[in-house]
């Protein structure tokens, strides 16, 4: 029963929730207002199938992560939030962990910014939302590869370019921010599992952690190396949400420049790929 309950809440808040309140362009004709299972799926980062297999009752024990990443697509509130786990048969995340809720004033900012690659990780720089036009400039990312730390030690290479003293700095900053969120979250078992896996696969890390290195991040320039559009040198930002302990990065252009045509290419691709 409680599977069944599951699969009709996330059906019933998907056709609640507007292309448009989602960040993405209503395109064609629709049966129904809401969202696709397609566009739901993208959002939350999981397979098509297996939306259609939660909504059916088929899949069983989705995983915290699973629901936490519904909730952020289907713009929950905190307690439909709480309510989408209890239905799942799962307890909400305690305050011993990372936390995962993007606010309502969060998700309007970043309606706001569609013309800006925004993307919101958590205190632990696991992506949780990116709208369609960091997608494009950055490449879509699944599974570890959301972890900007697991990609920074575990996974070299991505499209932006690096000098080795702003890969130290990055670096630094990555495992002051890890520390700092294993103090303050000290129930977090992902947050534990992915520092020893850093600590026994990379080096380097270990190098880091053990050193003590402190570090933060400061805003920078950064160089992107994209497939379709070329190079693109963007100004970066990563700023913080009182209360939330969210990381919001926002790349920006400077007006008339080629960079800023660039991504207003890139605005265009994107597009034209989420639309197909």
């Amino acid at each position: 029963m409680a599977r069944t309950e599951f699969g009709r809440t996330v059906r019933r808040w998907r056709d609640r929730v507007s292309p448009e309140a989602a960040g993405l362009p209503a395109g064609g004709h629709r049966r129904a207002a809401g969202l696709r299972r397609e566009e739901l799926a993208m959002l939350a980062g999981i397979s098509v199938d297996y939306v259609t297999r939660l909504e059916q009752g088929r899949a069983t024990n989705p995983s915290e992560q699973v629901i936490e990443a519904l909730g952020r697509a289907l713009r929950l509130s905190s307690p439909e939030r709480e309510y989408l786990f209890h239905v799942a048969g799962l307890v909400p995340p305690g305050q011993g962990t990372v936390p995962a809720y993007i606010t309502p004033s969060v998700h309007r900012m970043l309606d706001r910014l569609n013309g800006t690659p925004v993307a919101v990780s958590d205190a632990s720089w696991t992506l949780l939302l990116a709208n369609p036009l960091y997608t494009a400039l950055m490449g879509e990312r699944h599974g570890r590869e959301r972890n900007g730390a697991w990609r920074a030690f575990l996974c070299p290479g991505g499209r932006v370019r690096h000098t080795s003293q702003s890969r130290l700095a990055m670096e630094t900053a990555v495992v002051a921010d890890l520390r700092a969120a294993a103090s303050r979250y000290p129930e977090d078992r992902r947050l534990r599992h992915l520092i020893a896996e850093l600590r026994a696969n990379s080096e380097r890390f270990a190098d880091l952690w053990d050193s003590g290195a402190v570090g933060r991040h400061e805003a920078s320039r950064k160089t992107v190396d994209h497939p379709q559009a070329g190079v693109v040198t963007l100004d970066c930002d990563v700023l913080s949400v009182a209360g939330s302990d969210l990381r919001i990065m926002i790349y920006t252009a400077e007006p008339g420049s080629r960079d800023a045509e660039r991504l207003e290419l890139l605005s265009v691709l994107g597009t034209q790929t989420l639309a197909g």
